[in-house]
């Protein structure tokens, strides 16, 4: 159950640097959350996350819940690299890959759970909003903060001002 805040917390500190000086220089949309949500937000959903993983690993474990907690793994690890890609490398554009994979493995993970233990399902849905949501913000910034030059592969925003 630790292992989603576990995670989030080594992303913070990826992203805490980049947060305060390089985010705000970002073309964002009117309904880009505050940045004092964030936290709060991925506390509550790595919690839940880690809880329906607990759940469905109680139902027999890697013995009979293998593809399951595959997903579930997969989606995690997708999650822990999604802020590294855009907070440390800004990469806008791997971010907006790896964010839409994620999306489709949370989905993935929603799914495989049901049959096990719906509840475990349903604690997934918050984090999957949030991911569609996350997916609209990455893709509306990636789109309207061309990059500042072509040597940085065509994918990163170095001082874009808002």
């Amino acid at each position: 159950m630790g292992l989603p805040l576990l995670g989030g917390i080594a992303g913070s500190v990826v992203t805490r640097k980049a947060v305060k000086e390089w985010y705000p220089t970002l073309k964002k949309p009117s309904w880009t959350p505050p940045n004092w949500l964030f936290g709060p937000v991925w506390t509550f959903l790595y919690a839940t996350m880690g809880y329906a993983s607990y759940r469905i690993f109680q139902q027999g474990g890697w013995e009979k819940q293998s593809m399951p907690l595959s997903l579930y793994l997969a989606q995690l690890a997708l999650n822990f690299t999604w802020s590294p890609l855009f907070f440390g490398a800004k990469k806008l554009g791997l971010a907006l890959v790896n964010i839409t994979a994620m999306g489709v493995t949370v989905g993935a993970t929603a799914h495989s759970f049901w049959p096990v233990d719906p509840l475990a399902s349903k604690l997934l849905w918050p984090y999957l909003f949030w991911v569609s949501y996350a997916t609209a913000l990455n893709t509306y910034i990636y789109i309207n903060n061309p990059p500042s030059s072509k040597k940085d592969g065509g994918d990163s925003n170095k001082s874009k001002a808002s």
